[in-house]
């Protein structure tokens, strides 16, 4: 036991969820590393005597992997291989009360914006001179970057503004100190994500000022990729796309979350937008520029939806033909403005339309995938797997969308772009050589 008590703290971070949640598990793990604590992501050796446990609260399937999370961890503490449990992140912040009284293996929960507390955990300082300082959770070539917080939208079906308050936006200094650390650090490609891209700026330069910060942005040298995640279509800052059309390392790659096309589930859903105004929207997207990867997420199942809608929504795929579809099954969540409807779409039926609706998108994204044939893509390569390369084009972004196989009897470096022509094309993925 007494060597134990010597032995120096080592702390495993798990995070669970969105990309926002991997960005605050690494500017936690710089923290603690500025003050002479070891940290680690995700750690498979299992020599940490502490972990903290980063928490999704978003829907029902993400609540339930973070507690069974929880209670693994706790349980490895009860039989003394942890000193500490810790959690945080979304679901802490909604039910913490809740879970103290249910999980008391816990030693401590926190909300969302409480790092300075969890470092009070550690006897550490929080560091007000780290700007973007973080331990990186991706490979060395890519990284997320979170330009603010929060979100004011009102969106029928969704909890975040109860998790995460209210949208503040990060300076624009801020993020360009932050963009150019990472670039030092050998980041080559850049994803700007927060709840609500578009409405950057507003609460502190009183404008929408996306435009601009994509202009710094693409300014910082060495910076190759940009990427544009979550973008709400309503009042969408057409600007935004003169630049991307104008600066050649923003991809032509755009991720607007569009949650469904019947006017009356728009409507329902509080998405201030109609089925019109979106078909305008694309419109514009698609001749400001030309050749644009459109990524979009629907949901399945909400409250009221009935055949005609989920035929209505599969006709509107199959008209606007977009590169990257992603859906999620309705979840019923206390808090929302939604939880006052009845929850009338049985859990197997909400996956049945799942299912279908993405059938339409598989059909679609096969056939775009086949026009690629014989075309060649600059790509930037992830990772070697299996004897073989994986990589991405522009139109592509990390885990969510499509990956380029690529066989090579060279070496690779893993983070370098290369030239790859098509060779084969499937459902979701693309076949090449190097040009």
């Amino acid at each position: 036991m007494k060597t134990r008590t010597l032995r120096k703290d080592k702390v495993n971070i798990i995070t669970l969820g969105c990309s926002k949640n991997m960005v605050d598990s690494e500017v936690l793990s710089g923290q603690l590393l500025a003050n002479d604590i070891d940290v680690v992501h995700e750690n498979k050796r299992t020599d940490h005597n502490i972990v903290v446990v980063n928490t999704c609260g978003f829907i029902e399937k993400a609540k339930e992997e973070s507690i069974n999370t929880i209670l693994e961890q706790v349980e490895l503490k009860s039989r003394g291989r942890l000193d500490k449990v810790y959690v945080t992140g979304c679901l802490s912040h909604r039910y913490r009360d809740d879970l103290e009284k249910e999980i008391p293996g816990v030693d401590a929960w926190f909300g969302t914006m409480e790092l300075p507390l969890i470092l009070k955990q550690f006897e550490a300082d929080y560091k007000t001179e780290l700007i973007g300082e973080r331990l990186l959770a991706t490979p060395q070539h890519y990284a997320y970057l979170k330009i603010s917080e929060g979100c004011n939208r009102t969106c029928a079906f969704c909890a975040i503004p109860l998790m995460r308050g209210g949208h503040i936006s990060k300076p624009i200094e801020e993020i360009i100190k932050e963009a150019e650390g990472l670039v030092k650090r050998g980041v080559k490609e850049i994803m700007l994500i927060s709840q609500e891209l578009t409405y950057y700026g507003l609460d502190i330069y009183k404008k929408r000022m996306l435009a601009d910060l994509l202009k710094y942005l693409s300014d910082v040298k060495g910076l190759e990729w940009i990427r544009l995640h979550y973008a709400y279509p309503s009042k969408f800052p057409l600007e935004v796309l003169d630049v991307m059309k104008e600066r050649e390392n923003i991809c032509n790659y755009l991720d607007m979350p569009l949650q469904h096309a019947a006017n009356n589930m728009l409507k329902a859903m509080k998405r201030q937008i109609t089925r019109e105004e979106m078909e305008e929207l694309i419109v514009s997207v698609r001749e400001k520029v030309p050749g644009i990867c459109l990524r979009t997420t629907l949901i399945a199942g909400f409250p009221g939806e009935t055949e005609d809608d989920v035929e209505e929504l599969k006709m509107f795929l199959q008209k606007q033909r977009f590169d990257r579809v992603g859906i999620f099954t309705y979840s019923h969540e206390e808090g929302t403005s939604a939880y006052d409807l009845k929850d009338d779409v049985p859990a197997d039926e909400k996956e049945r339309r799942a299912r279908e609706i993405m059938e339409v998108q598989q059909e679609i994204s096969y056939e775009l995938n086949q026009e690629k044939i014989g075309k060649t893509f600059k790509t930037i390569i992830d990772k070697k797997e299996a004897g073989r390369y994986l990589g991405r084009t522009e139109f592509d972004s990390v885990e969510v969308d499509n990956e380029v196989v690529i066989h090579s009897s060279k070496k690779l470096p893993i983070g370098e772009f290369v030239n790859v022509k098509v060779t084969k094309a499937y459902d979701y993925d693309l076949e090449g050589e190097v040009v």
